[in-house]
């Protein structure tokens, strides 16, 4: 593989929570949520630091987290749907990692996140149409970021293992 860290990106509700946490227990690396890790570190949830502070604080926590998490080695990284849009966090985390695109159609995501109630871009009236626009904004930088793209629109553990065959030879 030649890089220790695996770090997935995408769109929200494509996998990376699941397919990482999956991918971990198969490879016996360690998982890291990179909004959690953030989480964590400031003691508050995202919700509340774009909240109080707003986006461009919440976005210098994240490149420094990514910064911190591209020192270690042997981790499944989920980096946050906006993270690789950004292309110091890009360098950050391809230091020591590679990067997984979870490629799913917008229909299995819009399919996965009918009921979600967790993620504030989505609680609106006009999600499809918002969730649409975002999708089409956002996955020609997430196949930019990306070192290798991985159908993920099958079961999270036939992901991981897809993963592990392609980069873990």
């Amino acid at each position: 593989m030649g890089k220790s860290n695996i770090v997935l990106c995408g769109f929200m509700g494509c996998g990376k929570t699941t397919v990482g946490k999956q991918l971990a227990k198969i490879t016996n690396m360690d998982y890291i949520d990179l909004d959690q890790y953030i989480e964590q570190q400031q003691n508050t949830t995202i919700s509340n630091i774009f909240a109080q502070y707003g986006e461009e604080y919440f976005r210098d926590l994240e490149h420094n987290a990514a910064k911190e998490l591209s020192q270690k080695q042997g981790c499944i990284i989920a980096a946050g749907g906006g993270t690789l849009l950004y292309k110091r966090n890009v360098q950050a985390l391809k230091q020591s990692g590679t990067v997984v695109l979870l490629n799913v159609p917008l229909n299995t995501i819009k399919h996965r996140l009918r009921y979600d109630k967790k993620r504030p871009l989505l609680q609106r009236p006009d999600k499809d149409k918002v969730m649409e626009e975002m999708y089409n904004s956002r996955l020609p930088l997430y196949r930019q970021a990306s070192d290798v793209v991985i159908n993920a629109n099958k079961s999270p553990l036939a992901t991981a293992e897809e993963i592990k065959a392609q980069l873990l030879k």
